[in-house]
Order: C-alpha cells, then structure tokens, then sequence
C-alpha cells in the first residue's frame, strides 16, 4: 500500500482551490452570457467547494498531528459554515429556476456550456478517489466529508450537462431551470448533512 502524506493532501487541495476558482469564473461569465441559471449555480458550488478545500487546507497545514478539542471545534464552526452558504445558494439557484420557469425564458444554446461540465466529471471522479483513498488511511473525517462534498459536484456536474444536452438536441429549454432545481435539492442535502456533522476529526 502507497504511503499517504499530508503533504499530498495539502497538494491536492492546492488544485482543488485552484481549478474550482477557474472553474467558478468560467462557468458564472458563460453562464451569465446565455442565461443558463444551472451553468452559475455550479460556478457558485464551485468556489463553495473551492472553500471546502481551503478547510482541509487548513487543518493539515496550520495543525498537523495537533488534535486539540479547540480546533476540532473551529474546524466543527467552518464545517457549518460551508453548510449554511450551501443553503443560502440552493435558495437562490431556486428562486431563480421556478422563475425561468414560470416567466418561460429559455437558455441560449452553447457548446461550451456543454464542455465544462463534461470536464468537470472526469476531474471531480478522480478528486473523489483520490480524497477518499487519503482520507481513509489517514482517519480524517474532514478529509472524508470533504471528498463527499467533491462527489455532489459531480452529481452536480451531471444535471447542468444533462440540461444542456437536452436543450442543444431536443431545444428542451426547460430542462434548464428543472436542473437548476435538482441542483438546489442537492445542495440542501449536502448543506443539511455539513450542519449535522458531530464530528470532524478523526485523530
């Protein structure tokens, strides 16, 4: 069995900030240009991602081995935090796609719409494995929560891609704003499952 580093997980979450951030910015500036409330709903989940890394960041890089009942608490408070933005997205996300809905505004076809998403599937796989693998062997429930975190982003990545396809064959302009929607549910979930979470440290 590989030997699992710390300093391979403060590397992995170095790219998972990285590429989440690029990905966040891409995805709301196209998102924003054809109207696709899915596309900037993602590219918000991404810097909430991005945020979850800087968390698993922080507890490898700042605390090492430390194992203290007052990081285990700041650590239990950003958890939390991370679980409330969750929420106050899946509100917008939402609010913004029973609108389109309601309203009949339909989203302008875009390949790259398409691209990202499908992009983001095959990096987010591998993240997930990879986190998981890290995680079990260290026996970091942080760096486990954080890889589930990873896994709905690749739910995520899914129904924005699903939506888009539909669209640009079948012109299904709706299937938009209905990802839109199962986006938000997700991200309830995961928002709910972040605020319930007892433990995060597994020392």
């Amino acid at each position: 069995m590989i030997e699992i580093k710390k300093s391979n997980v403060i590397l992995i979450s170095y790219f998972t900030i990285i590429y989440n951030i690029i990905e966040g910015l891409a995805s709301i500036f196209l998102g924003s240009l054809v109207g696709s409330i899915s596309l900037i709903g993602f590219g918000l989940d991404s810097f909430v991602e991005s945020l979850s890394a800087v968390i698993v960041l922080w507890r490898f890089r700042a605390h090492g081995d430390v194992c203290g009942e007052e990081r285990k608490n700041i650590e239990r408070k950003a958890t939390r935090l991370v679980g409330l933005t969750l929420f106050i997205l899946a509100t917008y996300i939402a609010y913004e796609s029973v609108r389109k809905l309601l309203t009949n505004e339909s989203t302008e076809l875009s390949l790259a719409g398409i691209l990202i998403p499908a992009i983001s599937i095959i990096v987010m796989v591998f993240l997930f494995r990879v986190k998981r693998r890290m995680g079990t062997a260290l026996h970091s429930h942080s760096l486990l929560a954080d890889s589930k975190q990873t896994l709905a982003c690749v739910f995520l990545s899914v129904a924005v891609l699903s939506g888009f396809i539909l669209n640009y064959l079948f012109g299904f302009w709706q299937a938009d704003p209905i990802a839109g929607l199962i986006i938000a549910v997700l991200l309830v979930r995961e928002g709910y499952k972040a605020i319930k979470e007892e433990e995060l440290c597994g020392c």
